[in-house]
């Protein structure tokens, strides 16, 4: 017996997250061995974390039954290091960066309320934002996946709240000009996200202006640059007036004691940081010429392949019964149906998906 009627309508306007596909699944689908797959298809670091941050983790593990600190002072103290904000500006987020959207949307929006999003872009700013009552208002990007200011600014009323914006975009790799946001903060009234998860393999940032707009929220995350995509770990650089209204409406203790340990870690390997920004940024240049379809320039760890004439859904398919896990962008809104997206790997895995992507151009 079931009782949808219990289930607030809102939720029933959700379109279900897809993710990237797993090694379990693709090995058991296509009758692979596991240890042969390679995963390229979440944007994961193919380095993986930082020696520093597994031992933290094991160092911790006896403590597993310790609450972490509410406020996770202790890892704003680190950011506050690796960002140059004060520990004033900043929060951590659990879990990962879709923690920060899911807390903003509860302090925010109300039924009713409007929020905009410049399609393609990661699909999961609607999810919170629906849940919470909220209206999505889509902005289609230009042709080649960069932003209009003052169509954003149009397609604002007296209802929006939130205006998300990803830097570099997901999944087209591309990044936003400061001139635009200036000219979005300057004349909007609604809060103002840019999601910044790939901003470390990219040449600047945003997170800057906060210092010069109320309005401007910087979401970002460890599980890419830091490889600690399974501890969920994220952040925000907030103007202060928000950090204590956020807190007081965020999830208490959502950093766990694992992850807050281990991101202070991966903060301190500089290192590990230098070497995995380096295999995505020489990675992205070499599929970039070698792969045999258009592929978009991008500033983040991965890349976006226009396999046109022939279908995503084909193309990832082909790859995949080779072991190769890529990601179809069919599933983001207003994508179309012939974008690839492709994590930077190493440079032995680059290797073998730019001969998987000629040898799928000859079969498919």
């Amino acid at each position: 017996m079931s009782r949808p009627e219990l289930i607030k309508k809102e939720i029933f306007d959700i379109a279900e997250y897809v993710p990237g596909k797993s090694i379990e699944e693709i090995a058991s689908a296509y009758g692979l061995d596991p240890a042969v797959i390679i995963k390229l298809g979440s944007n994961e670091n193919p380095l993986g974390p930082s020696p520093k941050a597994v031992q933290a983790l094991v160092d911790v593990a006896p403590c597993a039954n310790i609450y972490p600190s509410a406020d996770a002072l202790e890892l704003r103290e680190a950011l506050s290091k690796y960002t140059g904000f004060p520990v004033s500006n900043l929060v951590a987020s659990g879990p990962g960066m879709d923690g920060l959207l899911d807390g903003l949307c509860r302090l925010m929006i109300e039924k009713g309320d409007e929020f905009i999003v410049p399609t393609p872009t990661f699909a999961y700013y609607e999810l919170p934002a629906r849940a919470c009552g909220g209206k999505p208002i889509f902005v289609r990007r230009n042709q080649d996946f960069s932003l209009d200011p003052e169509k954003i600014l149009e397609a604002e009323s007296s209802r929006t709240k939130i205006i998300f914006l990803c830097s570099p975009n997901n999944p087209s790799g591309n990044l936003l000009p400061e001139s635009s946001l200036r000219t979005i903060l300057k004349n909007t009234r609604a809060l103002v996200f840019v999601d910044e998860a790939y901003v470390e393999f990219a040449d600047r940032n945003l997170a800057g202006l906060v210092r010069e707009y109320d309005n401007l929220v910087i979401g970002r995350t460890f599980s890419k640059v830091f490889g600690l995509a399974g501890l969920r770990l994220g952040y925000g650089i907030l103007p202060g007036w928000l950090v204590k209204e956020y807190i007081r409406a965020a999830t208490p203790f959502s950093v766990s004691l694992p992850a807050l340990k281990a991101g202070i870690a991966a903060l301190s390997d500089t290192e590990h940081l230098r070497k995995s920004i380096e295999i995505a940024r020489e990675g992205r240049e070499y599929l970039k010429e070698k792969i045999p379809f258009k592929v978009y320039p991008s500033q983040a760890n991965f890349v976006l392949v226009d396999v046109a004439p022939l279908r995503a859904k084909a193309v990832t398919e082909n790859l995949m019964r080779k072991g190769i896990i890529v990601r179809s962008c069919d599933s983001f809104r207003e994508a179309g149906d012939t974008l690839i997206r492709v994590t930077i790997g190493t440079q032995e895995q680059n290797e073998k998906v730019i001969k998987a992507f000629e040898a799928a151009k000859k079969e498919v």
